[in-house]
């Protein structure tokens, strides 16, 4: 579930904010969240920092490009920096009551690929968000459940939720810990977790903005513990409402690379 303002999946949700809350409910806390952008399209320019297990650090830049509302939207990431990596593209097509769609262009070899079902779980680009994190989940494909009113996160108090898939097999995630702030409020902490109770990831949100009346996280941390590595993500522009056409959100768009 989510928006990856990544780009697409976790981390567009950590990238939203939500109202004041009637009542302390799970459910509800993450509904507003999830709900909140009424945005009809949104674009970034980015760069991720990704350091590898023995602490080397590459920079990849890239345009993140969305339209639609959230879990029926469809989102394109292309890579513009480096050369090695110019003109690689992830079209994801997002749709409600069916599992979401990816394709992946490869300027190298000219071709656009399917990406399999089984490839979800595997990392982008060598960076530490997966397929999963770039694409939006449907709000009902998971449940909800409060542990906490009382947690604090870089000295902001937060609630701490439980985030539970209702088909397992469909996540590369048993459950997801997210902490909401109680006072913005946003999400500004994740801890994913595999089916051995392993924190297989963990996010972490920080200089949070509020562009065209949505909160942003301009600063997005993925940390993967079990391999050694992280990937900062840094939003560098942010635009909301630019009038994107839908024609840019195809396949045939992905392969030559268009509006960007």
């Amino acid at each position: 579930m989510g928006k990856l303002l990544v780009i697409g999946g976790w981390v567009l949700l950590a990238n939203l904010c939500m109202p004041a809350l009637a009542a302390v409910d799970a459910r509800r806390i993450i509904e507003e969240v999830y709900h909140q952008d009424s945005s009809r399209d949104t674009t970034y320019r980015a760069h991720m920092d990704v350091t590898n297990k023995k602490g080397v650090t590459r920079q990849k830049k890239f345009v993140f490009k969305k339209i639609g509302s959230l879990g029926n939207s469809k989102t394109l990431v292309r890579f513009t920096y480096p050369v090695e990596v110019q003109g690689v593209g992830l079209l994801t097509i997002n749709q409600k009551g069916g599992p979401d769609r990816q394709w992946l262009y490869t300027p190298a070899i000219q071709r656009v690929r399917r990406v399999a079902p089984q490839e979800k779980s595997k990392r982008f680009h060598g960076t530490d968000f997966t397929h999963e994190d770039m694409a939006e989940r449907p709000f009902d494909e998971f449940r909800y459940k409060l542990l906490s009113t009382s947690e604090t996160v870089d000295g902001q108090a937060a609630y701490k939720i439980e985030i539970r898939p209702v088909a397992p097999e469909k996540s590369q995630y048993r459950y997801i810990h997210v902490w909401v702030a109680r006072d913005k409020p946003v999400i500004l902490h994740s801890d994913f977790y595999d089916d051995k109770d392993r924190k297989l990831r963990t996010m972490h949100a920080d200089d949070i903005q509020r562009i065209s009346n949505i909160w942003v996280a301009r600063r997005l941390e993925m940390v993967s513990p079990l391999d050694g590595t992280k990937t900062l993500l840094v939003l560098d522009e942010v635009h909301f409402n630019q009038g994107l056409r839908n024609d840019l959100f195809t396949q045939q768009a992905l392969e030559k690379g268009d509006a960007f």
